[in-house]
């Protein structure tokens, strides 16, 4: 009996001891949550601020704190990689690499599904020109949100950048680009991104440029009324005859007369845009002077007039924005 009522209470002890240190670890379990917060509040303000030296050091603060914590590993990387400068090759920048990896890396072992993650990690790679590894991330985003379409333009323009250099990654942007056209064939966006990149991310030629061009009348189609899609086919129009003056004249004119109907439609559709009034004395003078040289003088005088109505909707437009400016004060 005895035996029983001294094991009982050693039983208690140790109950009681156990229960001690439970909450004991749950109360600094608890503060190291809370100055983890507290850091990563702190980082996040200065990273917003762009004071990136001082938020590496409260990221890793709030790393060691609390090492689960998937969005200080991210913003620590995103740190690092503010600070890295490309094409660097001082012991320095070399450390700042390794150690966005490193951050990056570890938050994407953490959560390998989150797309900001994915794309934070895609990015860096891009920054050290590694093709492969980029491009297997920037993938991976399509794979996980297929529906969601400014994904396929992110992927484009990654491809984009690395268009001139291969003609293989030309064709996969154009691919990409197509893709985002075809998930949603009625938002006009999808084909003005295909022609910009046409006229910008592609080896120039007249083919190329009448490429683009069928994808702004496309856009044309959907939004007739949008005055700079037709701003943007004049321009396209008026690229053509300018840049290849190899062409025969009556090829280069046609093109100059599409510039300008486009051009004049888009100032019809906004009389208020000074983007079109612009382009319009940029033709007259660089392409139509030269191709009908018996118009030269009126041709010049058109210009000289859409040109200072550019200047005073310009000024206008500034006026207009100072004022609102004032009023909000």
């Amino acid at each position: 009996m005895m035996f029983r009522k001294r094991t009982n209470g050693l039983l208690l002890i140790i109950l009681c001891a156990a229960l001690v240190l439970a909450f004991s670890g749950c109360e600094k379990l608890k503060i190291s949550k809370l100055q983890a917060n507290y850091h990563f509040s702190k980082a996040n303000n200065l990273f917003t601020d762009n004071k990136f030296r001082p938020a590496i050091a409260e990221y890793e603060a709030t790393l060691k704190n609390d090492p689960t914590k998937v969005e200080a590993y991210r913003f620590l990387g995103e740190s690092y990689k503010q600070l890295y400068k490309p094409g660097d090759t001082s012991k320095d920048n070399k450390e700042k690499e390794e150690k966005a990896l490193s951050a990056l890396k570890k938050a994407y072992e953490i959560e390998p599904t989150n797309k900001d993650i994915i794309y934070s990690l895609g990015d860096m790679y891009d920054k050290l020109r590694d093709f492969k590894e980029a491009e297997k991330l920037y993938l991976k985003i399509i794979d996980l949100e297929p529906g969601n379409m400014s994904n396929y333009y992110v992927v484009a323009e990654f491809y984009k950048r690395y268009a001139g250099e291969n003609k293989e990654v030309e064709k996969k942007a154009e691919s990409m680009y197509l893709r985002r056209i075809e998930a949603d064939p009625e938002n006009p966006l999808g084909y003005a991104y295909l022609a910009t990149y046409y006229q910008e991310g592609v080896t120039p030629s007249p083919e190329v440029y009448d490429k683009a061009n069928e994808f702004w009348d496309r856009r044309i189609q959907l939004q007739p009324t949008a005055s700079d899609a037709w701003l943007a086919k004049g321009v396209n129009r008026w690229s053509r005859a300018y840049r290849w003056q190899n062409l025969p004249a009556d090829e280069r004119l046609r093109s100059a007369q599409e510039s300008l109907r486009a051009l004049l439609k888009a100032k019809e559709l906004d009389p208020e845009y000074p983007e079109p009034y612009m382009w319009l004395s940029v033709l007259y003078q660089s392409v139509l002077v030269k191709l009908e040289p018996d118009k030269e003088a009126r041709y010049k005088a058109e210009a000289d007039q859409a040109i200072e109505k550019s200047k005073e909707l310009r000024k206008r437009a500034a006026e207009k924005k100072k004022l609102e400016e004032e009023l909000k004060k």
